[in-house]
């Protein structure tokens, strides 16, 4: 028997809440799991649950990045500075979604799940060898000290333009497919710039709000953002997100690396599947 709509609110409500803890955990945003889950399990139109999914990224971003921010974690200056060329990428993949099929959306959607899962997989550690300040960053101010068991650690941001570049398409991403590009952000800033993990994962929550908005007031325009399935997953995803900025200082990388890489890896392979055969 089909749920009534009380059931499925509910249900979206409750998707939407770990979608909220992952996004909040990791950096990649709500949407990566978000658009799997609206469009395979729920079965909606795959541009009506990118829609939703930029609004619960705009919530992510806004229910972690309070806590991070607060807590020392986050680094504005690099966030506010590299946001505008996530902007304008944001812009740009939002109209050219317009233009593309949606089951070709659903196979690109899965490629990138793939990228993000061997990002997630990937061992990550803290620069081993000091860096000196880089002449960018300085005279940007970016250089700055985030939380550590001891007390506080300096470090220095490195190769700004390229990392700035690597943003530019980060946007695109974000306004193709409805996501945070988490994956890609928290990479260039973590190999890239070479910020601490933490930092670069707190860092790319209070960024990706910010691109998602960019992006949904165009699919706002075009009709692809429903109040009715946008709020439950809004309002899950920022419960979600707050939990998981709780859960950030005790979290184990390794164990939730291998448990995220995992799923994101299934979430792939259906949307894969289910684009090639023109299921979406």
């Amino acid at each position: 028997m089909a749920p009534n709509v009380l059931e499925l609110t509910l249900l979206l409500w409750l998707g939407a809440v770990v979608a909220g803890i992952v996004g909040a955990l990791t950096g990649l945003g709500g949407g990566i799991v978000i658009v799997p889950m609206l469009t395979l399990l729920f079965k909606v139109d795959m541009r009506y649950a990118i829609g939703a999914a930029l609004i619960s990224v705009i919530a992510t971003s806004s229910g972690a990045a309070a806590s991070y921010v607060r807590e020392g974690y986050s680094n504005i200056r690099v966030g506010m500075f590299l946001e505008v060329a996530t902007t304008a990428g944001a812009l740009s993949g939002a109209f050219v979604a317009g233009l593309i099929p949606t089951s070709a959306l659903a196979v690109v959607f899965g490629l990138f799940l793939l990228y993000s899962a061997a990002v997630t997989l990937r061992a990550q550690h803290e620069t081993a060898e000091p860096v000196s300040p880089d002449p960018t960053a300085t005279r940007l101010n970016m250089n700055s000290t985030y939380p550590v068991a001891h007390g506080h650690a300096a470090y220095y941001p490195q190769r700004v333009g390229l990392t700035w570049a690597l943003m530019a398409v980060a946007g695109l991403l974000s306004g193709l497919l409805g996501i945070g590009s988490g994956a890609l952000k928290v990479l260039a800033m973590d190999r890239i710039m070479r910020l601490p993990f933490k930092v670069s994962t707190t860092t790319s929550n209070f960024m990706i709000g910010v691109t998602a908005a960019a992006s949904a007031g165009i699919y706002l325009s075009r009709g692809y953002i429903d109040p009715v399935l946008a709020m439950p997953v809004m309002l899950g995803v920022l419960v979600g997100a707050f939990t998981g900025s709780r859960l950030l200082v005790a979290a184990t990388p390794a164990v939730l690396r291998t448990l995220l890489g995992v799923v994101i890896v299934a979430l792939a392979i259906e949307m894969i599947v289910h684009g090639v055969a023109a299921w979406i």
